[in-house]
């Protein structure tokens, strides 16, 4: 299809002003003219030559400039890569910049802008892109601007900048060029009509300055000699108004179009003037033209195909000419125009003009100050029918607002809306709506900022002028409106300005069409067939023969006839009815309701008639149902799902440069604003189109068969199918505009990494919607969607379509782009990119703003819809409401691409709803909102089905958070419906484990466990025997568990291990103390249950306690066994716990006494800790000791005895010492009635031992009695005389053993004597008789001491008396025998 118009989309920026670095520029000798004539603003662009080539640097770049008197504005701008420091403002002291004074020629290596004023001319030689960048391939986001290093160049240098020698004369315009050689020439052009052309030799090499003034050649003389003098050039014809200059070989064609109409054509190497013309000639019925003023002239150039086109614009009051010529060369240098075409126009003031090899594109401000933009093809238009430039209109001059919207926020989403208002515009008008020195303190602010800046100014504005202190809400809200119109219109103003047209510029690479304006550049897009239609004017609208959506021309008449009555009805339609049907679909309510309440207000309201015109224009259309059908499939963006590919599918395979030059196209800031604003343009043009279709359908509908010619047939299909289409087609074309103006919201840090958390839990995080490219803040949703995900998708399906990969052409390019970005954001399409992206950064207010708007119509991605729902209630805490969308999104799993591949990576086999389930599960689990998993794991039991494996999973989860939010009876119930039965014991061992760390054990005994005690038990023995005591005891709730189910043997048989460990491991005084409590709780189990019953199991001595877990194979240092260990048991009874409790006791009692022992008393054995008790003065405990364990009791009874000798012969302190022993033990209780001290209660306790633990041979009294003797302690009389009843003899040895010769006399002297029954001293049974039974006498200790006494001298009488004695005792004897004999 030719291209029949083009709309204007505004480049500007959102965020901040544009930061120019300022360079000021002052020669010496330069001052201010006075009365210097004030050129016009001008404005130009430069398109590097390889702008159009995919695999270049300068690929899709291009330098705008502007003029402002002494200044230029220099801006350097790719649509592919953000270029840093692209922006140069040169000020040039006491100079005025000259029409046609900047020119930008790029070389091999520099870049080369040429500058001429008014009084001085200048050279910028800047590096080339291409040699910025070492390598071809240029994979940066961000690229340094040729303007980078601009500071650093020498501009005062004579090699840059140059005073014009004698002055200009006043030069009216010019034009500048470098040579072949590298020579800077600038072209100059007085009003008296010569033209002097400066040059500067090339920047490498030393010179000066050289003029050279063109003057007519003599051949040129000649030939004019016969001319009247008023039309020569050199007689006071005016000078030149333009000036354009070509290179051909090696000459220089310098064209000066003067004042007086005439063109002439200088030679710049023979400094002669070859060719001299006179445009009246192309003036038909102008002749008087040369007579009237005209300074409004311009001459362009352009290489067409055919050669060298000069176009010229020649301003007459009331009509303009374009007249396009053609340079013929002859022989002999001879040069002449021919005449190509001849364009008229009826606008007032032209501002620029360009030409291309086959158009004209020009700008004008008509009288209204608006900016028109046209152009034409000169070469194949014989009608002279210029083609439509859609340029932005300004904004509206009030703003409407409804009886619900509040002013202040319906006025700051007018200003800040993405289509308006330039930050420049708002901030100039704060400036000035401020007062004082406010005025600078917003001189760089983000976009945010500035809108709170304006709110607070304008609020401020408000409350100073507020004298009143009530107000009623209606007098605010008037208050309200006044001051931010007030705001709203000084903001129009530099709007206005700013939008003010300065040139045009149509790149020779890429065709890209530029219009230059006083603030901004504007982009001039291809317009859409459909778009065209509706934004023509009216006579373009008449004029058409045919439209390009329709190829049978019959069809092609009902086209535009049907649109001719939509633009009636836009007109018609008042600020009011548009509001309220705005307002219909802002609140889902039906457009086809809507639309009737607006056809109702047009017939009721119809005081011009328009509806009756209308209606009549409705008769002449013959098939308004096939004329509709086409008009809507043009509008609808609907495509097949195949339609728009993956990047990876297209790229892959290419090679490297291709792929990184596609990843950049169209991928700067300037590019992402302009595409997306092209398709909010495209959005809110097409929603206008469909409101107003829809009203027509209405009035069809109304009318009836008055205009249906096919009757009943057509108004069915208008009424079943028409209708409800365009109804659809309208909620999603405001949905588009809705979201292509939504702003994007500025996200936290923590919010986006919790978001990237979900997102990887959901397998999305390596999905296009996440980049990693630097977005810029603010902008819209779209613009982020297409930075981030849409461009590599646009254009990779755009190279896979394209012939040539190395072409850039403009309107291909951004139409299909544009189309593209808007076919993704389509909700009927099925690809679900751009919710994913808004979900993927954290968009959710407004990701939930558009599930919103297209819930009641859109029957596409419905699951996907609901999912991504619940994500935004997620993220917003809202739990409940985010799982009813997941369950919801759960019917759609299998008919949906987005929800499909959320189910990928699961488990191939289980059905998709289970998967969906597992990663919405996994997603639950990650946001820590356990109470929801249990309810969604549930009800994915329900789809489980008989899949053991999945219930067995889901059971696991649900037990899981149920023991982690603490409802433990859930917790086991989950547990005992797993149907696994190894996760069912992973399950039953982290419920033991989990609630022995709460130390809630009650619930953990009473569970019942059915057909699981064996585990559980195992479990806890495993646990018990594995962990360390001291942080962990499982032993006491195996204990409890087992008391609880009556089990007392294996209780005690617990407990009794545990004292076993405690009495290894824990060799403290708790840790004895626990033995003891532990040996005591195993004896009350035993004692609990019959006595055959009352024994327990432990390992034998000989086997070595084995900790649970440890290696059979190898030792504890980690080597081989020599051989295997042999696990033996031994069965222990009640009397062997008894033995080890009363061995714990007396360990527990040393070290409450001395608690520094308490390591060496916890691993000492019976025979060893009596040792230590005696040492201690623990007498009771180690008597207790002695009887459990069958020891023999003489080293305590040796112990006591020499306490006993200590306290006798000792002092004040081991008598007080005493007295903590003694307390320790169970005195008898015998009163005493006098004071006894340590050493008497010691010797009372020995006493009492000898009468408590009596031996029958009298070994207690003989190891007590040898312990005093070998002491030389003399005996107590006590102890004497209770030995003497028990065994006299050995009495009598020990004295013997130790010397005792008197006390052994009289011990035999005594003894004689009772048994002659003399005394009753020795417990005899009676004496000497012949009835009584028979005595006997130590004859060898007698002997013994017989002997001794005899050989020692001073003991002579005692052994006399001790013979005597005996020999008494020998004639008893005998006469007792006699008797004995004879009684026989």
């Amino acid at each position: 299809m030719a291209l029949r118009s083009f709309t204007e989309i505004c480049g500007f920026e959102r965020e901040t002003l544009l930061r120019f670095r300022e360079i000021s520029l002052s020669l010496p000798g330069v001052s201010a003219l006075p009365g210097g004539v004030k050129f016009p603003d001008s404005g130009g662009a430069f398109h590097y030559e390889e702008s159009g080539k995919l695999l270049s640097v300068t690929s899709n770049r291009f330098i705008h400039w502007s003029t402002s008197g002494d200044s230029v504005q220099l801006v350097e701008t790719s649509l592919d890569t953000n270029l840093l420091n692209n922006a140069v403002r040169l000020k040039l002291c006491h100079c005025s910049l000259l029409p046609g004074g900047v020119s930008i020629t790029e070389t091999l290596n520099n870049v080369i802008i040429l500058l001429s004023t008014n009084q001085s001319v200048h050279r910028l030689l800047l590096p080339h892109p291409a040699r910025m960048y070492r390598s071809d391939l240029v994979t940066e986001v961000h690229m340094q601007s040729i303007f980078t290093d601009v500071g650093k160049l020498s501009l005062q240098d004579s090699s840059h900048s140059v005073q014009i020698p004698g002055g200009s004369g006043g030069a009216s315009c010019s034009t500048c060029w470098i040579s072949d050689s590298g020579e800077a020439h600038y072209a100059l052009a007085s009003p008296a009509g010569g033209i002097m052309v400066l040059t500067l030799p090339p920047h490498d090499s030393p010179g000066e300055l050289s003029v050279v003034e063109l003057k007519r050649s003599s051949m040129m003389q000649r030939f004019s000699d016969w001319m009247p003098s008023a039309m020569r050039g050199d007689q006071g014809g005016g000078g030149a108004l333009s000036l354009a200059v070509r290179q051909v070989e090696d000459n220089c064609f310098l064209f000066a179009l003067s004042q007086d109409l005439r063109l002439r054509l200088w030679s710049f190497r023979d400094q002669a003037c070859v060719l001299e013309a006179d445009l009246l000639e192309y003036m038909p019925s102008c002749r008087g033209a040369r007579s009237l003023p005209g300074h409004g002239h311009r001459l362009r150039l352009s290489l067409c195909s055919t050669g060298l086109c000069l176009g010229v614009y020649l301003a007459v009051p009331g009509r303009g000419q374009f007249t396009v010529l053609q340079l013929v060369s002859t022989d002999s240098n001879r040069y002449s125009l021919d005449h190509v075409s001849s364009l008229f126009t009826t606008q007032e003031t032209l501002v620029d003009f360009t030409l291309t090899p086959t158009d004209i594109w020009a700008v004008w401000v008509d009288e209204s100050n608006a900016t028109v933009v046209k152009y034409i093809n000169f070469e194949h238009n014989s009608a002279g029918q210029w083609n439509q430039v859609f340029v932005q209109p300004a904004p509206e001059d009030e703003v409407h607002i409804g009886v619900d919207q509040d002013p202040r926020e319906t006025y700051l989403e007018v200003l800040f809306s993405p289509l308006r208002f330039t930050a420049s515009a708002i901030l100039k008008a704060l400036q000035i709506f401020r007062r004082g020195s406010d005025r600078d303190r917003t001189s760089d602010v983000s976009w945010e900022s500035l809108k709170k800046e304006v709110t607070v100014a304008v609020e401020s504005e408000l409350q100073s002028s507020v004298t009143e202190f009530e107000f009623s809400q209606e007098e605010y809200r008037q208050l309200q409106v006044e001051f931010w119109s007030k705001f709203y219109a000084c903001c129009l103003q530099y709007q206005e300005a700013l939008s003010l047209p300065l040139g045009l510029s149509v790149s020779p690479g890429t065709g890209m069409a530029l219009l230059l304006k006083k603030g901004f550049v504007s982009f001039l897009l291809p317009c859409f067939a459909v778009d065209h239609l509706y934004l023509s004017y009216d006579e373009y609208l008449s004029s058409e023969e045919e439209t390009p959506i329709a190829e049978d021309p019959e069809l092609g008449k009902d086209v535009l006839q049907l649109v001719q009555c939509l633009r009636l009805i836009s007109d018609a339609v008042s600020v009011e009815m548009a509001y309220e049907m705005e307002k219909a679909l802002e609140h889902l309510q039906s457009p086809e309701r809507a639309a009737d309440l607006v056809l109702e207000s047009l017939l009721s309201n119809d005081s011009e008639n328009v509806m009756e015109d209308i209606q009549n224009k409705l008769q002449d259309v013959r098939n308004p149902a096939a004329a509709m059908t086409v008009l809507l499939r043009e509008l609808d963006l609907e495509t097949d799902s195949e339609s728009l590919i993956s990047v990876s599918q297209e790229t892959q395979g290419q090679p490297l440069g291709v792929r990184i030059s596609l990843s950049q196209v169209y991928g700067s800031s300037s590019a992402v604003s302009i595409v997306c604003q092209a398709v909010c343009h495209m959005t809110m043009t097409r929603a206008l189109f469909c409101r107003d279709l829809l009203i027509l359908q209405k009035l069809y509908l109304r009318l009836g068969d008055n205009v249906f010619l096919g009757g009943g047939a057509q108004l069915l299909q208008l009424q079943q199918d028409l209708i409800p289409r365009s109804s659809n087609l309208l909620s999603s074309y405001h949905l588009l505009k809705h979201i292509s103006q939504s702003m994007a919201s500025t996200v936290a840090l923590d919010i986006i990494e919790a978001n990237l958390q979900h997102l990887t839990v959901l397998e999305l995080s390596d999905s296009p919607s996440l980049s990693s490219a630097s977005v810029l803040s603010p902008q819209t949703v779209v613009e982020l969607f297409y930075q981030t995900v849409g461009r590599k998708i646009i254009v990779s399906q755009i190279y896979s379509q394209q012939q040539s990969s190395s072409m850039l052409a403009w309107s291909h390019m951004i139409s299909n782009v544009v189309v593209l970005l808007a076919q993704l954001l389509w909700p009927s399409n099925p690809g679900f990119q751009f919710p994913e992206c808004l979900m993927a950064n954290c968009q959710y207010t407004q990701l939930q703003e558009y599930v919103r708007l297209i819930g009641p119509w859109c029957q596409v991605n419905i699951g996907s819809c609901r999912f991504v729902l619940g994500q935004c209630y997620l993220a917003n805490g809202e739990g409940q409401k985010a799982l009813q969308c997941f369950q919801e999104a759960a019917t759609e799993v299998e008919k949906e691409d987005f929800l499909l591949r959320l189910t990928g990576g699961e488990e191939e086999d289980a059905p998709p709803r289970l998967q969906y389930y597992n990663k919405v599960l996994r997603l639950l689990e990650d946001v820590g909102l356990p109470e929801l998993v249990i309810q969604l794991s549930s009800l994915a039991i329900t789809e489980a089905g008989s899949d053991a494996h999945s219930q067995a999973a889901l059971w696991t989860r649900i037990f899981k958070h149920h023991l982690d939010l603490g409802h433990n009876s859930e917790a086991y119930e989950a547990l005992t419906q797993n149907p696994d039965s190894s996760m069912q014991l992973d399950c039953l061992r982290q419920l033991v484990v989990v609630l022995c760390e709460r130390s809630q054990l009650q619930d953990l005994v009473h569970f019942s466990y059915v057909n699981l005690h064996d585990e559980v038990v195992s479990i806890i023995e495993s646990r018990a025997r594995g962990l360390d005591l001291l942080a962990h005891n499982y032993y006491e709730l195996l204990y409890a568990f087992h008391i609880n189910r009556h089990n007392y043997r294996k209780a005690g048989s617990v407990m009794y291990e545990l004292g076993m460990r405690v009495s290894r491991e824990n060799r403290t005084p708790s840790g004895l103390q626990q033995q003891v409590n532990c040996f005591l709780s195993a004896l009350n189990c035993l004692r609990l249950i019959r006595p055959e019953y009352a024994w327990i199991v432990q390992p034998a001595p000989g086997a070595t306690y084995e900790r649970a877990g440890a290696s059979p194979k190898r030792n504890s240092d980690g080597e081989f066994s020599s051989q295997p260990v042999k696990r033996q048991v031994d069965i222990l009874e009640l009397r062997d716990l008894e033995r080890e409790f009363i061995l714990s006791s007396s360990r527990l009692s040393l070290s409450q006494l001395h608690p520094s022992q308490a390591a060496i008393a916890g691993g000492a054995s019976a025979g060893e800790m009596v040792s230590l008790l005696v040492q201690s003065g623990l007498f009771d405990s180690a008597l207790s000791v002695c009887q459990a364990f069958s020891l023999s009791l003489s080293p305590v009874f040796e112990g006591l005895t020499f306490k006993c000798i200590k306290l006798q012969g000792g002092g004040e302190e081991p008598q007080s010492d005493a007295w903590s022993w003694l307390a320790a033990n169970q005195l008898s209780a015998v009163v005493n009635t006098k004071e006894s001290s340590a050493a008497d209660e010691a010797w009372r306790l020995l006493s009492s031992y000898l009468l408590r633990y009596p031996c029958s041979n009298g070994r207690h009294h003989r190891c007590v009695i040898n312990k005093l003797l070998s002491h030389g302690v003399p005996l107590p009389d006590w102890l004497i005389k209770s030995y003497k009843e028990v065994d006299a003899a050995s009495l009598l040895r020990l004295y013997l053993n130790f010397d005792l010769l008197e006390e052994a006399g009289d011990l035999v002297l005594e003894y004689v004597d009772a048994l002659l029954g003399r005394n009753r001293y020795y417990g005899l049974e009676g004496p000497l008789s012949a009835t009584s039974p028979s005595v006997w006498l130590p004859y060898t200790s007698i002997d013994q001491l017989l002997q001794t006494l005899n050989e020692t001298q001073t003991n002579s009488s005692m052994y006399d008396k001790v013979r005597d004695r005996l020999e008494d005792y020998h004639r008893q004897v005998e006469q007792t025998t006699r008797r004995r004999l004879l009684a026989r």
